[in-house]
């Protein structure tokens, strides 16, 4: 009787079960944002169930009783909406909005449901579309006054940035001042200023760049100054070999700001004042390929006598132009064999000495070697001879 009971209780259970995983539900909400206008906003929203729920997007302006609702698709809103959805498993959507208006300010709803009739106006669905929703707050730019706007004087070697953060009511929890997109280290300051400042001590291609201030407010503002100088351009390496024939590859690149805008090669003669321009595509020895911070010659079928010598790259901003050159030297095919050359050259001078010396020895030098050699065996034999006489006497 208890088997019995535990099995339909059991039963009851998984039927349950069964049943609410039938039913859609959000796994992942939109969040509410805050945002400037020409910002983009996006809200994420997640669903699972089984079948795979369908999921919408709409949106509410206004308040009741006169809101206004509207289905959102891809491209609504003059094109400023994506959205993006995947059926995979769950159901995932993504709903983007770009360059925000004042009037993008309202309630967005994310509808979910997995109901066969559930868009059948003329059935009431069983399962009724599950919502979640977010606001979105569209903002005016406040003005931030940036002083000096653009530093651009050559002369000058040192700055001061400074940001001004003026009629607005956000409440700002900290600044910071970016360089090219990289935060400055010990740049952040305290909460509640509206006015902030940064020194550049030295004002040079390192240096130079887009500086941006930021006011830590909901949603974060910013404003940006320039720092121009004129182009740094330098040889990626200043000498360069190829062999007769082959293809030389002359580079050189640029830092700063502005990069280059437009770049320039120039073949150099014995006089640095002799230059002549080097045009890509006149002729098919030279190919010249360019981007902002780099440039590159591709000097082809090279000829030892007139392509060997000095070239010039020259990079040229709207704050003026800069130069570097690079000595191509050429070396013949022949030029490998060379060395091993040399070397067989020595062997042969050094055989050709030994020979000659051999043969110029002295005949007398090679006597007196035989003589000396024969000598001492005589005058060993004589001494053995009278010491062996000796003997013989002592014994008688």
């Amino acid at each position: 009787m208890r088997r019995k009971l535990f099995g339909v209780i059991l039963a009851v259970c998984i039927g349950w079960f069964q049943a609410e995983a039938l039913t859609a539900g959000f796994i992942k909400s939109p969040l509410s944002q805050m945002k400037l206008i020409e910002d983009s906003a996006e809200l994420d929203c997640e669903v699972i169930g089984n079948p795979i729920p369908e999921v919408q997007w709409w949106f509410i302006e206004g308040e009741e009783p006169i809101e206004t609702v509207t289905q959102l698709f891809d491209g609504a809103k003059e094109d400023r909406v994506r959205i993006n959805a995947t059926y995979i498993n769950h159901a995932t959507s993504t709903l983007i909005l770009t360059n925000l208006t004042l009037n993008d300010t309202g309630v967005y709803e994310c509808r979910a449901s997995n109901d066969p009739d559930r868009n059948d106006l003329r059935t009431p669905p069983k399962v009724k579309w599950i919502r979640s929703q977010a606001n979105v707050i569209v903002f005016e730019h406040p003005v931030i006054t940036t002083k000096p706007e653009v530093v651009s004087d050559q002369n000058q070697t040192s700055a001061t940035l400074s940001c001004n953060l003026t009629n607005t009511t956000f409440l700002v929890k900290g600044n910071y001042w970016t360089h090219n997109g990289k935060t400055i280290e010990k740049s952040e300051s305290t909460p509640g200023k509206y006015f902030i400042e940064y020194i550049i001590k030295k004002i040079d291609y390192h240096s130079a760049g887009i500086y941006a201030c930021f006011f830590q407010t909901e949603p974060e503002v910013n404003a940006t100054i320039e720092v121009k100088v004129p182009p740094y351009v330098g040889a990626y390496k200043h000498s360069e070999n190829a062999n007769e024939n082959d293809k030389a590859v002359l580079t050189c690149v640029s830092h700063g700001y502005p990069l280059p805008t437009d770049w320039s090669w120039y073949k150099l003669g014995e006089n640095e004042d002799e230059k002549v321009p080097i045009v890509n595509g006149t002729v098919d020895k030279y190919e010249i390929k360019s981007t902002p911070n780099k440039t590159m010659l591709y000097v082809k079928d090279l000829d030892i006598n007139a392509d060997m010598g000095m070239y010039q790259c020259q990079g040229t901003n709207e704050m003026g132009s800069a130069s570097d050159q690079i000595q191509l030297r050429v070396r013949s095919q022949l030029a490998a064999l060379w060395p091993f050359l040399g070397i067989v050259a020595e062997v042969i001078i050094l055989i050709t000495i030994i020979f000659i010396y051999e043969k110029r020895r002295k005949p007398d030098e090679i006597s007196d070697d035989d003589d000396s050699g024969s000598a001492p065996l005589k005058s060993n034999a004589a001494t053995n001879h009278k010491d062996k006489n000796v003997r013989q006497r002592n014994s008688n």
